[in-house]
C-alpha cells in the first residue's frame, strides 16, 4: 500500500505525464515486407515510391498535430542479383571493371543518391531498406546509423559472434578466429578486421532511404572487382556470416532475428505488410 503522501506524489506525476505531450512517446508501427529476389531497379523504384508517400503524407499534415494522424513506416528486406552501387560521395575509380567486363560477368551498376562509396549487392546477401519518418523516432542521423549497426551487432550475437563498430568506418565489423571449425585457417585473413555489413543512407525531410547490405552466404569474389566502401587498408577485408560460421546459413532465420532486433532497437512494432511490389 502507498502512504497518502506517496500516493499523492504518484498521482501528480501520472497526471503530469497524461497532460504533457512531451513526456509521452507513441510507439510507431513499421510495416515489414520480404521482397525476396528482386532486381535493383525494381526495388529502388518501389522504395522511392514508398519514401515519396511518407513525405507527401507528412507535408499534407503540416497543420495537424502529430497525435492526430498516423505515419506509416516500412522495413523492406531483399536479395538482389549481382549489382554494384556507388554513393554520391564515392569514386568511380573504385570500380575496377569496364562496362564491357560488367556485362560479360552479368553485373549491373548504378550510381545512386545514398552516402558512402561503392558496394556490392548480390545472392546470399540480406539488403535492408528502412523507410522511416525520423520525426516520429528521433531527429539524429548519426543515431539512426548507430541503431542500424546495433541491430546487426545483436543479430550476429545470436550466432555467438562479437561484432563491433570502428570509428570513421561506418558499418559492422568482426575480428579474430572463426566460430566454425576450419581445417586450414588462413592466419592472414583471420587476423584482419572484416566488414560483414555495409551501411549507406539518404534522408529527405527526415524520411530515410537506402540502408544496409548484410553478407550472409554472399560469394566474396564479387568484392575483388571493387575497392569495397572505398577502404584501402591492408588490415581490413570483407567477410560473410557463412565464412565466420563455416557453414551455409538459413536466410529466413537471419531475417527473423533482424525483425526482432529492429523492433527492440528502434522501439517500434514490426507488422507484416502484404501489399504486392
Amino acid at each position: 500500500m502507498l502512504k497518502n503522501s506517496s500516493f499523492r506524489q504518484f498521482s501528480n506525476n501520472f497526471g503530469l505525464f497524461l497532460l504533457n505531450p512531451f513526456l509521452m512517446k507513441i510507439m510507431q508501427t513499421t510495416y515489414f515486407q520480404d521482397l525476396g529476389q528482386v532486381d535493383y531497379q525494381t526495388a529502388w523504384d518501389y522504395q522511392t515510391a514508398l519514401h515519396r508517400s511518407l513525405v507527401e503524407r507528412k507535408m499534407g499534415a503540416r497543420d495537424i498535430s502529430p497525435s492526430d494522424w498516423v505515419q506509416k513506416h516500412y522495413l523492406l528486406l531483399v536479395e538482389h542479383p549481382p549489382v554494384y552501387t556507388l554513393g554520391k560521395s564515392g569514386s568511380i575509380d573504385h570500380l575496377l571493371l569496364s562496362e564491357a567486363q560488367l556485362q560479360e560477368r552479368g553485373i549491373q551498376y548504378f550510381p545512386i543518391n545514398r552516402g558512402g562509396d561503392i558496394t556490392f549487392h548480390g545472392p546470399g546477401q540480406i539488403v535492408g531498406y528502412p523507410i522511416l519518418d525520423l520525426d516520429r523516432f528521433f531527429n539524429d542521423v548519426h543515431r539512426y546509423v548507430r541503431n542500424i549497426e546495433e541491430v546487426i551487432i545483436r543479430v550476429l550475437a545470436e550466432y555467438g559472434i562479437e561484432a563491433y563498430r570502428i570509428k570513421d568506418y561506418t558499418g559492422v565489423w568482426v575480428q579474430g578466429a572463426p566460430k566454425g571449425n576450419i581445417a586450414n585457417p588462413d592466419a592472414d585473413f583471420w587476423g584482419k578486421q572484416r566488414k560483414i555489413c555495409a551501411i549507406g543512407v539518404h534522408l529527405s525531410r527526415w524520411v530515410t532511404l537506402h540502408g544496409w547490405a548484410f553478407n550472409i552466404n554472399t560469394p566474396l569474389e564479387y568484392f575483388e572487382y571493387i575497392v569495397p566502401c572505398g577502404i584501402i587498408d591492408p588490415d581490413k577485408t570483407v567477410t560473410t556470416l557463412a565464412i565466420e560460421m563455416n557453414k551455409t546459413i538459413d536466410l529466413s532465420e537471419v531475417k527473423h532475428h533482424i525483425k526482432r532486433h529492429f523492433s527492440a532497437v528502434f522501439e517500434c512494432v514490426v507488422s507484416e505488410h502484404t501489399e504486392n511490389l
